[in-house]
């Protein structure tokens, strides 16, 4: 009897840690915008060599397809190799047909210089509103789910029917002109 009630203890304790675990572990962060979704329109302000200019996602997707791809913050390190990296790929993607641009919270100031110093006047970059960085669900979490005020670092592959092709959404810099690249001239096969 004794055995049978310590059972039945050993699995209502193990039943309290199992709630107790499972509330514990933050929920998953949303899946950015997938592969297949329509692409939100983008009107917003940004900057190409160092000047100002108005970017329209729809306007733009009439030339061919474009990467959109979400960073943190101009000017730190990672954000500055990415677009270094985007920079030296520039005519490998413009021979593809597609058009780059950038987006980040930053504001214009920021923008006009890191357009100019970081993305070498090669491509532009915008500012990725509030509504924007809800509408491709980019924002990045901090660990206790609360937002950081800044974007993931994320690349969009958009086609010309405003559909996502493909979504890259890794903090590491790395991968994200490569793959970004693959893609643009996968749409061209």
């Amino acid at each position: 009897m004794i055995a049978r009630r310590l059972r039945g203890m050993n699995r209502f304790v193990l039943a309290v840690l199992a709630s107790l675990t499972t509330l514990a572990i933050p929920a998953a962060a949303p899946a950015v915008l997938p592969n297949g979704a329509r692409a939100p329109q983008i009107v917003t302000q940004g900057a190409l060599a160092g000047k100002p200019f108005t970017f329209n996602l729809e306007q733009a997707l009439k030339k061919g397809p474009v990467v959109l791809y979400f960073y943190p913050k101009a000017f730190t390190q990672g954000c500055t190799l990415e677009a270094h990296a985007f920079a030296e790929a520039s005519a490998d993607f413009k021979a593809a047909g597609a058009t780059v641009i950038g987006m980040s919270a930053d504001d214009m100031v920021s923008l006009k210089r890191f357009s100019t110093e970081a993305c070498r006047d090669k491509f532009a970059v915008a500012i990725a509103s509030p509504q924007i960085i809800a509408a491709y669900d980019v924002m990045l979490k901090k660990p206790d789910g609360t937002n950081a005020g800044v974007t993931s670092r994320t690349s969009f592959v958009i086609g010309k029917d405003r559909r996502v092709k493909f979504v890259h959404s890794n903090m590491d810099y790395r991968d994200h002109v490569r793959l970004t690249l693959q893609a643009v001239r996968a749409l061209r096969r």
